[in-house]
């Protein structure tokens, strides 16, 4: 029930929540229906069984941390992990729609055959900067969560100091700060190494330079968020535009991480 009733009041607020509690409904019902598709129809791909599972898995998770936060009091540390699940499942669906898509059009993973190898190097880059990009995600829903977004005023500085007074919010606020800042030199290493030494896998230059693309944007939408925190009904539709750019971001490095374990391992082993 939406306070004490199936279809609320007509106001604004509860319009929202009542729309997102709707559209997480409708997730969890197509969750459940494409893991039973996958595994009745999907047995030769077990990966996709795989992203399947965890799609609704995370779903589950986030309905369930939903629920506890409407009816109990939660921690922001703990408020902060449903964005990072959300971004999980987002990320596990966009693996099952691709793998599917690319099943279709070019019969599976045989296509992978004909890429040349990747090091074990540049894999393990590819994994380090999708785990770091979902902890410097983290700290941005901690900053949320916990009311610090104005801790840090003015850009590039903070509260018109390098290193600010390190206390409460603007602690939190810097720290993401710093974070973001590092994800936007290990993103640009990363599409450096992707472009440059791979010049026969057109798919993975493409996508290191869109995750290139995608960080400098997020600096610009953060950038944005500072100019408008002072106009609510303008920030959120630019905070909204953060976390969507960062979701793509994740979800497309996810993807590269995937694509390097296959690359990674012996031709014959698909």
């Amino acid at each position: 029930m939406c306070n004490g009733k199936l279809v609320p009041a007509h106001t604004v607020a509860s319009l929202i929540e009542y729309s997102h509690r709707a559209v997480s409904a409708m997730a969890g019902l197509l969750s459940i229906a494409s893991f039973v598709a996958f595994l009745r129809y999907g047995k030769s791909r077990r990966d996709l069984q795989l992203f399947s599972l965890l799609t609704l898995i995370f779903v589950i998770i986030q309905g369930i941390m939903g629920a506890f936060a409407v009816v109990f009091s939660q921690s922001s540390a703990v408020m902060a992990l449903h964005f990072g699940f959300a971004l999980i499942a987002f990320a596990s669906s966009l693996m099952m729609a691709l793998g599917i898509r690319q099943e279709v059009r070019h019969g599976g993973l045989e296509r992978l055959n004909k890429y040349p190898r990747v090091s074990k190097n540049f894999r393990n880059l590819v994994w380090f900067s999708t785990i770091y990009t979902y902890l410097v995600v983290y700290t941005g829903a901690f900053v949320s969560h916990t009311d610090s977004a104005g801790g840090c005023s003015g850009f590039p500085l903070c509260n018109g100091q390098i290193v600010p007074e390190l206390s409460g919010g603007v602690a939190v606020a810097f720290a993401h700060r710093v974070a973001a800042a590092s994800l936007v030199v290990v993103i640009a290493i990363l599409g450096h190494y992707a472009y440059r030494k791979h010049p026969d896998n057109k798919e993975l230059r493409a996508l290191g330079v869109l995750s290139v693309v995608l960080i400098l944007l997020q600096v610009l939408i953060g950038f944005g968020m500072m100019l408008t925190i002072s106009r609510p009904e303008v920030y959120m539709f630019v905070a909204l535009a953060h976390m969507l750019d960062i979701a793509v971001l994740f979800g497309i490095l996810t993807y590269m991480s995937f694509l390097v374990y296959k690359l990674h391992r012996p031709a014959d082993r698909f």
